[in-house]
């Protein structure tokens, strides 16, 4: 669906985007994450065409962005960080303002519109002048501008930003279901968020990917969590003819009872391997207690990359 290539945009000697490349398959929803400065918002304004880029392509649905401007931004809806309402108008009016902007018409436009208001539940605020809503309410505005002629791609700027816990669920639900025909592309600091919907996750440091990779990988480790009656050097000799087995970490001894962190070499695959270090525990005649593939959740990743990247700064 789309496709970017050697992304970059310079900002005169800052380089906020450096040689950023991806693609996305439709149907798919990506979370998009960074602390404040990575990138993320000038990443979504190119991707949206309202920001030229310095360098790299943006293909969308096979339709080059900088020499097909206008027919991609008819296949995309866009909610930028700074919501781009109008305070003075009513929502209906804004509404059927933005429908104009797309080129809606007729029995389309007048469908479009009715169920962006249903799904965003705005139908007791379509009379009220936008500055009197709440920050909650401004934000379903401008995603229900943003999902207008149903776009076959969205873009999402901290759309659950000013949301209580109700109208944040209905929010993911929304986003899951425009899914369903549309690719989405949702940037957010909100780790939970990511969790919630998202197939993928994009990480940017310092204007580069730093890491791209599916949810269900990225939460399973190449680490096992061991608990036996082995000490260090009885494990030692116990896994020794196991070649998938990198190293062993001693966590906690306690009551003659050892946890370990095992680490795996890449590309083994975890059940197999736990499998053949339990036969081996249990060939040594040794007590096994448990035996866990360790998992990791997306702010613990995310901590890690930071991590990964400070000491290559200071390296």
């Amino acid at each position: 669906m789309i496709e970017v290539q050697s992304l970059s945009r310079a900002y005169g000697d800052f380089l906020a985007v450096d040689d950023v490349s991806f693609n996305i398959p439709a149907g798919e929803i990506v979370g998009l994450l960074g602390h404040n400065g990575a990138g993320k918002t000038t990443i979504m304004k190119m991707l949206s065409g309202y920001l030229e880029p310095s360098a790299g392509q943006v293909t969308v649905d096979g339709l080059d962005l900088e020499q097909d401007t206008r027919a991609v931004q008819q296949r995309l809806g866009y909610l930028p960080e700074n919501l781009p309402v109008y305070p003075d108008m009513s929502v209906a009016d804004y509404l059927d303002y933005a429908a104009t902007l797309k080129g809606l018409e007729g029995n389309a436009r007048s469908d479009s519109i009715r169920r962006a208001i249903r799904d965003t539940e705005l139908q007791a605020r379509l009379l009220d002048p936008i500055a009197t809503l709440s920050r909650g309410y401004k934000q379903r505005v401008g995603v229900a501008q943003a999902i207008l002629g149903s776009p076959q791609l969205l873009i999402l700027d901290e759309p659950t930003n000013g949301l209580d816990p109700n109208q944040t669920q209905h929010m993911r639900d929304l986003i899951q279901a425009l899914a369903e025909n549309a690719t989405v592309i949702l940037s957010t600091h909100i780790m939970q968020e990511v969790d919630a919907i998202c197939d993928r996750a994009l990480i940017l440091l310092n204007g580069k990917l730093a890491l791209d990779e599916n949810l269900s990988d990225l939460r399973t480790a190449n680490h096992l969590q061991l608990k036996t009656s082995l000490a260090a050097d009885p494990l030692q000799a116990a896994l020794a003819g196991i070649a998938a087995l990198d190293s062993s970490e001693l966590l906690q001894e306690e009551d003659g009872r050892y946890r370990y962190r095992l680490q795996l070499s890449e590309g083994q695959d975890l059940e197999s391997s736990a499998a053949e270090i339990a036969a081996a525990i249990s060939s040594s005649g040794a007590a096994l207690y448990q035996l866990a593939i360790e998992s990791r959740d997306l702010e613990t990743v995310f901590r890690q990359v930071n991590t990964v990247e400070e000491a290559a700064h200071a390296a």
